[in-house]
């Protein structure tokens, strides 16, 4: 298995500290309020990396973090006149909302930034008595110009990231490129007891310290979007490091901007996106799927043109789930023969090309298209005179290789005949209403979906026809 590593810009075997297990952080959102489309995009992309690592017989030590004490959570407690601990709580379970709706696996812990606060003071402790860190009227700075590999994530010179970034001129700093580790308190924040007084920790601290304290000092892989691959996590590279001695993570991964509408994603432009929004409109599978439509590493544009072609291409997949759900159903042979037996072993070259293309750095478009010509075979030699067993092994295999893009997991049985049924009860209404034209596009758009209605003297009957 290849991934490609931010660090050194190129595709590299995946091998894990301990054989067998993967230790993963994924950085998490800032709670508060209802994470985006473009958050979305990142954690399923993450969720999905997850679940393939676990469909390759890896034991994931899975960490996503909340940040829940930052600035903009300060600002939003002022505004409703409430705390910055209830603004977290509120936020963090309308995420586990969002994030399960998304069919977002829950990681092996969330961590809150708030309850390291004793063991970020001890880190930030050891930065300074090491001389990594200073501090100045009660905030904790790092110096940026003696950790000798800063810029390595970005591929930048500390000179060239100094004359690109907008900087806020505070003469305290040693250098205006050192960021920090502790800050002071200002009137109305929050703020714990430390060595240097009354504060918070500063934002990247949290996630090395999470880390660390959950994973270990190197950990096997570091992950989020492209968003954070400066200053945060080449911030969180240097902490970590000089405290340590030793590389913080093996393998850097990021996830790629999203666009809406073709456009960066702002209130301004009036496109911005929660989750919640798309999951008002669209089912999760249909989100996934046009999620992963395209490599991680791409960027991605989510539109409504582009979630309706998503729907058409999840309804074909799920018409091949249905249709094998019926006959399993239907068929009246139980066992499979010798022929049908080497046809389900032809199949093996579906799972083969999946596994191909998730193991070169996870190409989740390439592995979509594996699964239709999986289901295409399928729907050409599995008929009601095949076997029940081989109705059976031909579904659990479309639903194995949809687990790891978390697709394809739900059964169409009672769902869609529950549907067909009301939309039958629809059209002969509009007949006896003499709306003959919502009567015709009522059977024309069953027919799209591979359903036909035959009307006889007994009512109406429906079938799915390959």
């Amino acid at each position: 298995m290849k991934i490609y590593n931010s660090l050194t810009r190129q595709k590299e075997e995946f091998k894990s500290i301990t054989p067998g297990e993967v230790k993963m952080y994924v950085c998490g959102p800032t709670v508060y309020n209802y994470f985006h489309i473009g958050n979305g995009r990142t954690f399923i992309v993450f969720d999905t990396i997850r679940r393939y690592l676990e469909y390759k017989g890896y034991k994931v030590e899975f960490i996503q973090n909340f940040t829940d004490i930052d600035d903009k959570m300060i600002k939003k407690a002022n505004e409703e006149g409430t705390t910055v601990a209830d603004i977290g709580d509120r936020y963090i379970n309308e995420y586990y909302k969002d994030a399960d709706g998304l069919n977002i696996k829950r990681a092996s812990t969330n961590p809150r930034a708030t309850e390291y606060i004793e063991d970020i003071i001890e880190f930030v402790s050891g930065l300074i008595e090491k001389g990594y860190a200073y501090e100045v009227d009660g905030d904790v700075y790092f110096r940026t110009k003696k950790f000798n590999g800063y810029g390595k994530l970005i591929k930048q010179s500390l000179e060239d990231l100094q004359s690109g970034a907008r900087i806020n001129v505070d003469e305290r700093k040693e250098d205006p490129m050192d960021f920090a580790l502790w800050k002071s308190q200002k009137p109305g924040e929050p703020a714990w007891e430390s060595p240097w007084g009354l504060g918070r920790p500063g934002w990247h601290i949290e996630c090395s310290c999470m880390a660390k304290k959950l994973l270990g000092e190197t950990i096997d892989i570091h992950a989020g979007g492209m968003d954070l691959a400066f200053p945060h996590h080449e911030n969180e590279i240097a902490q970590s490091e000089a405290l340590t001695g030793k590389p913080f993570a093996n393998y850097w991964m990021h996830s790629a901007y999203l666009n809406v509408n073709n456009q960066k994603m702002s209130k301004s432009l009036n496109n911005f996106l929660t989750a919640r929004d798309a999951l008002e409109k669209y089912d999760a599978d249909i989100i996934r799927f046009l999620m992963l439509s395209a490599h991680y590493r791409v960027q991605l544009n989510f539109s409504d043109d582009l979630l309706e072609s998503a729907k058409a291409s999840v309804e074909r997949l799920y018409n091949a789930v249905s249709n094998l759900e019926n006959l399993i159903s239907e068929v009246k042979k139980e066992k499979m023969d010798e022929q049908e037996e080497e046809y389900l072993k032809s199949l093996d070259k579906y799972r083969e090309k999946y596994i191909a293309k998730m193991d070169d750095d996870f190409n989740t478009a390439d592995a979509i298209t594996a699964i239709f010509d999986l289901i295409k075979d399928i729907n050409t030699n599995v008929s009601i005179e095949s076997s029940k067993e081989l109705c059976e092994k031909a579904l659990e295999l479309i639903r194995e290789l949809g687990n790891p893009l978390g697709i394809l997991q739900k059964s169409t049985k009672g769902s869609l005949e529950e549907e067909i049924e009301r939309l039958i009860e629809e059209r002969q209404q509009a007949r006896k209403d003499r709306n003959f034209a919502l009567a015709d596009k009522i059977r024309d758009d069953l027919k799209a979906r591979n359903i036909v209605l035959e009307d006889t003297p007994q009512g109406v009957r429906w079938k799915k026809i390959n």
